[in-house]
């Protein structure tokens, strides 16, 4: 339906950065209309900043989908690589290109943000079971490889 990338200014203060990236967040939801908010979950990384700044973003997602009533589900990014490549440890370039594939896109998303959005949409879909199985009735090696790690885990 739609994949977007919400952009702040470096250069400006965090408070500012965080209303932009609300502000963003809100009219995507107002226009579309989600039932549910997917973000990444934040764990330990060695770059401190990047760490931050993705647990200050998905908090301001988090609330927003508190606010409107809605509900919100949490991947880290192992969880969503492994969802659509069959492989946590996945690169950018591998995500996108499975992505494309997936999703059948004659080029793969740009930026590389957007395509790590599609990828999250994707896992929480498929680990929730709300998506279907695609045209063609098989599913694909990705989802194959989603629900075989999820029957061992449940051994």
């Amino acid at each position: 339906m739609h994949v977007g990338v919400i952009r702040s200014d470096p250069g400006e203060p965090i408070e500012r950065r965080l209303a932009t990236i609300a502000t963003g967040i809100r009219a995507v939801i107002d226009a579309h209309g989600p039932s549910v908010v997917a973000v990444e979950r934040v764990f330990s990384q060695h770059n401190r900043q990047s760490v931050m700044g993705t647990a200050q973003a998905s908090g301001i997602a988090l609330l927003i989908a508190g606010e409107r009533g809605l509900r919100a589900a949490t991947h880290t990014p192992t969880e969503v690589k492994a969802a659509v490549t069959g492989y946590g440890a996945a690169d950018k370039r591998q995500v996108q290109a499975m992505i494309a594939r997936i999703l059948q896109l004659d080029d793969v998303p740009q930026p590389a943000d957007a395509a790590d959005a599609l990828a999250l949409a994707l896992c929480h879909a498929w680990r929730s079971g709300s998506a279907s199985v695609p045209a063609g009735g098989a599913p694909t090696p990705a989802q194959r490889a989603w629900a075989d790690a999820e029957r061992l885990a449940r051994r």
